[in-house]
């Protein structure tokens, strides 16, 4: 049995058709499916797809808002512009003021924030190659969103994760700590 498509966007480009579906599976979460069919010379498609489950979906929307806005900015500022030639362009800080954490924070309160975004405000900093938020984003997938789960890690279980030290990790411990005594 298929499952139904709810909602359904498509395009084509050089014999490639593109689809973006969003479904409803038989157990009733949501998802989105991803695919891509290309026209082989005999007639017959071959299809490659992805799906994101609605447990993901933030994040999903974050990483792809964190590229547009990183494909964005390196439009807008060719490379002679830049100060330095290493100058970063991805990261928190090359985000729209309103969507970076701490700002967002400030400005919506924390009621307009979401775990990762709490979860990056105690982990400080990310790596070049990762933003602290996307950090967040996959310590908290590991224990699939449930703070609870979060709150009985280790500091080795934390330390596991690249970008996480013992300073770091110590951090989100004692928060947890005292989130639980406050209860």
């Amino acid at each position: 049995m298929n499952n139904p498509v709810l909602a359904t966007e498509n395009f084509s480009h050089n014999r490639k058709h593109y689809f973006f579906d969003f479904m409803q599976a038989v157990n009733g979460a949501y998802y989105i499916k991803i695919s891509r069919s290309d026209e082989v010379g005999d007639g017959t498609y071959e299809k490659k797809g992805v799906v994101i489950f609605q447990e993901n979906f933030e994040f999903a929307i974050e990483a792809l808002s964190s590229l547009f806005r990183t494909a964005a900015f390196q439009q807008a500022v060719p490379d002679n512009k830049r100060s330095s030639p290493d100058e970063r362009t991805t990261g928190i800080k090359s985000w729209d003021p309103e969507c970076r954490p701490r700002e967002k924070l400030i400005e919506q309160g924390r009621g307009a924030m979401a775990d990762a975004e709490l979860l990056a405000m105690l982990i400080g900093s990310g790596s070049p190659r990762e933003t602290s938020v996307d950090l967040a984003g996959r310590i908290l997938s590991s224990v699939e969103h449930d703070l609870k789960r979060l709150s009985e890690l280790t500091v080795e279980q934390l330390c596991r994760f690249r970008g996480m030290g013992h300073a770091k990790s110590l951090a989100i411990i004692s928060s947890m700590e005292l989130a639980s005594r406050l209860l």
